[in-house]
């Protein structure tokens, strides 16, 4: 199923984002995680959510949002759906803080609905996996970027060939605090990359993953694929279903 889009502001962001559409895909057995996933640039919500339903997991509910269209740098200013602005696609590019806090409230304010004893998550694929770890570093910081609170309690989080944004900042937002660095090392992450990725290079995901290592997400498991280019592949999404079954404990039943 799918409803209209919306508009979404992060408290203290100064222009709101007119998001497109957002397809639901149902859980097939017992609802016991949601997941919110972010399509890449230039996507929309409707492609992924047809992958994810063919997926073997009965107990996940996946929201896919589709990102507002925006003038985006990286095309010369061309608008295109994107969920912030964006000079390059790594981690080196400067961080477009208020774009990324507003996804991250976007994506923060459809899982706050869920029920009290559903296990949260967030993902994403390229630009949809820097926004779903720029969120799991808001959670376990507490604030988002502009320093309001970050208000919804994540289980865990996956990015495929994408980058973290803020990476150069990490150090001193993860020890801002105990409860930081503790959320940190506690919440489980999974980055997948292809080896032979041309858009998002694989060397961004690696640096990726090493910089959330070295700054206290120690949860964190990094796989590479060694002919893959900047799409998914039945092995990638298999590496996936693995990991989300164990890490949310949902076991083999769909009961």
């Amino acid at each position: 199923m799918s409803f209209g889009g919306s508009s979404s502001v992060a408290s203290g962001a100064k222009r709101p984002f007119e998001y497109g559409r957002t397809h639901v895909v149902r859980p097939k057995g017992t609802h016991k995680a949601t997941i919110v996933w972010l399509h890449g640039l230039g996507d929309n919500g409707a492609s992924w959510s047809q992958l994810l339903e063919t997926l073997p997991l009965p107990n996940i509910k996946w929201i896919c949002p589709t990102a507002p269209s925006r003038p985006v740098s990286v095309f010369g200013g061309f608008p295109s759906t994107a969920w912030f602005d964006v000079a390059d696609l790594s981690e080196d590019t400067p961080d477009d803080i208020e774009g990324l806090d507003a996804s991250a409230a976007h994506v923060a304010n459809l899982l706050s609905t869920e029920p009290a004893d559903i296990k949260l998550g967030v993902g994403g694929f390229s630009m949809g996996a820097a926004t779903a770890l720029y969120s799991a570093t808001c959670f376990a910081h507490g604030k988002y970027g502009n320093g309001n609170p970050y208000p919804v309690n994540l289980s865990l989080a996956v990015g495929l060939s994408g980058w973290l944004p803020c990476a150069r900042t990490l150090k001193n937002r993860i020890e801002a605090s105990p409860e930081a660095a503790q959320k940190a090392s506690s919440m489980p992450l999974l980055l997948c990359h292809g080896k032979a990725d041309d858009v998002v290079l694989y060397k961004h995901g690696e640096r990726s993953a090493d910089a959330l290592k070295a700054n206290g997400f120690s949860n964190v498991l990094f796989k590479s694929y060694n002919r893959l280019g900047h799409y998914t592949v039945p092995e990638e999404m298999d590496e996936v279903c693995k990991w989300l079954t164990a890490n949310l404990e949902l076991g083999t039943s769909s009961s």
